[in-house]
C-alpha cells in the first residue's frame, strides 16, 4: 500500500513480532521511519535481521543507535548469565531474559525521534499472550507512556497526541504467524532466539525458540527456522 502521507516509527528489534507490526503500520498507509537498538546485546545476529527487514518494507530511514546497556548488566542478553534452556517459565515468573526498563528505554528513544521528525504515531511489537511475562509487554504500560508523552514533551503540551500501537498485544504466536502470512512477509528474514549457535544457528531450546516453534506448529504453517536442537 502507498503511504498517505503520514509517517511512523516502528521500533524494528529484527524479531518476528517487530517485522509484523511494522508490516501493519505500511498495511495501514504509514510511512516507516525505523529505530533499532544495538544494546550490545548477545543476540546480535538479530541486528543483520532488521537491516534485512527494513528493507523489505522499503522503511524511508533506518536508525541503528549505539547504547550499550551491557554497561548495566542484570539480564542474561546483556551479562554473563546463561540463558534458560529448560523450556518457557510457568505464568507470572519473569525470567533472566528480561532487560531491565528494555521497551521503557527504547520507546523513550522512539519518542523523541517521533517528535523530532513530526510523528505522532509509535509502532511496537509486543504482545501480552505469548511471551514470556515481562512486565513491559503489557496494556496498562502502554497506557501509561501515552500518558507520560503527553506530559513530557513539547508536542504533547502543545495539544499532539502520541500514540503507541501493539497490534500484536493479544496475539498468540500463531496469531502472529498467521498474520505475517496473511501480509505476505518472509519470516525466515526474522530472528527470535536469544543464544545463538557459532554457526548462525537458532538454538532452539530457550523460551523465544520454542515460544517461536510452536507458533508456526499451531499455526499450521512450515517453519522456516533452522534450529540447532529440536524445540
Amino acid at each position: 500500500m502507498a503511504s498517505s502521507g503520514k509517517q511512523a516509527i516502528i521500533l524494528l528489534s529484527g524479531g518476528l513480532d517487530s517485522m509484523t507490526a511494522g508490516a501493519i503500520a505500511r498495511a495501514q498507509g504509514f510511512g516507516l521511519v525505523a529505530l533499532t537498538i544495538d544494546y550490545n546485546q548477545r543476540h546480535r545476529v538479530e541486528l543483520e535481521a532488521a537491516v534485512q527487514i527494513a528493507d523489505m518494507l522499503g522503511v524511508e530511514r533506518h536508525i541503528v543507535l549505539p547504547l550499550d546497556l551491557s554497561r548495566f548488566g542484570g539480564s542474561a542478553l546483556t551479562a554473563d548469565i546463561d540463558v534458560p534452556k529448560g523450556g518457557v517459565g510457568d505464568e507470572g515468573d519473569i525470567p533472566v531474559t528480561y532487560v531491565p526498563a528494555r521497551n521503557a528505554i527504547f520507546l523513550t528513544l522512539c519518542l523523541g525521534l517521533a517528535e523530532a521528525t513530526g510523528a505522532s504515531d509509535i509502532f511496537i511489537g509486543i504482545n501480552a499472550l505469548d511471551y514470556s511475562g515481562y512486565p513491559d509487554c503489557r496494556p496498562e504500560f502502554v497506557r501509561a507512556f501515552e500518558e507520560m508523552a503527553r506530559l513530557a514533551t513539547k508536542a504533547g503540551v502543545e495539544g499532539q497526541a502520541f500514540r503507541v500501537h501493539a497490534p500484536l498485544m493479544n496475539m498468540t504466536k500463531a496469531d502472529i504467524v498467521h498474520e505475517a502470512t496473511r501480509l505476505a512477509i518472509d519470516p525466515a528474514l526474522s530472528w527470535s532466539c536469544y543464544d545463538p549457535t557459532p554457526e548462525g544457528a537458532h538454538c532452539g531450546l530457550c523460551d523465544s525458540c520454542r515460544l517461536r516453534s510452536r507458533g508456526f506448529e499451531e499455526a499450521g504453517i512450515a517453519d522456516p527456522t533452522r534450529y540447532a536442537a529440536r524445540p
